[in-house]
């Protein structure tokens, strides 16, 4: 289904019935990582991936801005009417998910953020190193967005009160100090670090999260 929101085309799926939950992928990717997910979260849940503007089936975008992205999910929350949804974001969609809800403090009942950064700092400097090389090469502005952003600080943090769990792999790109600031500054957040897991091991076509998201999302 397509929805046009801030002047953008936001392509997005609907499955299953009960309490609504927003899915929202990491950069590069799309809608599909959650193939594994989605089906579990649908015996509960009404479930709304996404694919984030630029990417998948939604239009592509002139420009890329964690605040744009989280703007969009802000208002797709608001054009469908929906009562306090939960939010899982990974990655890219996890950094949108605490941008949107700082900004609208009330707009989720509960929040997933996996392997966010508040800063491209956050990731590991190899990482960072590798991002660079790949931007001198191909000149991808999704890359360019990675490096340039997000910006986010502790006060902005401070005013989430929504119950959060904040994960990450153990082998994860992000530095696991980085993992835990968000957990800190978070008034109610929960920490899993997740053994073995690097960035999107437990994420992408993968169920992993599940059992997590059951007693959390109750």
């Amino acid at each position: 289904m397509y929805i046009q929101l801030n002047g953008q085309v936001i392509y997005y799926e609907r499955t299953g019935e009960g309490s609504p939950i927003i899915l929202a992928h990491g950069n590069g990717d799309t809608h599909k990582i959650f193939d594994n997910l989605i089906p579990e979260l649908s015996k509960k849940h009404t479930v709304y991936a996404l694919d984030t503007r630029g990417h998948g089936e939604s239009a592509t975008a002139e420009e890329y801005h964690y605040n744009d992205m989280a703007a969009d999910i802000a208002a797709f929350v608001y054009a469908l009417e929906l009562e306090k949804p939960a939010f899982l974001g990974f990655s890219d969609g996890g950094i949108t998910g605490l941008i949107a809800a700082s900004m609208h403090p009330s707009l989720f009942s509960r929040m997933v953020i996996c392997g966010a950064n508040l800063s491209p700092k956050g990731l590991k400097f190899s990482e960072r190193f590798s991002f660079r090389l790949q931007y001198i090469k191909h000149k991808d502005k999704l890359l360019a967005l990675m490096l340039k952003e997000p910006h986010i600080n502790k006060y902005e943090l401070s005013i989430i009160s929504t119950p959060t769990l904040v994960v990450a792999g153990s082998k994860d790109i992000i530095k696991k100090k980085e993992t835990k600031k968000i957990a800190k500054y978070l008034p109610n957040a929960t920490l899993r670090i997740l053994p073995g897991e690097n960035h999107s091991s437990y994420v992408v076509h993968s169920a992993k999260l599940a059992p997590l998201l059951a007693g959390f999302l109750r």
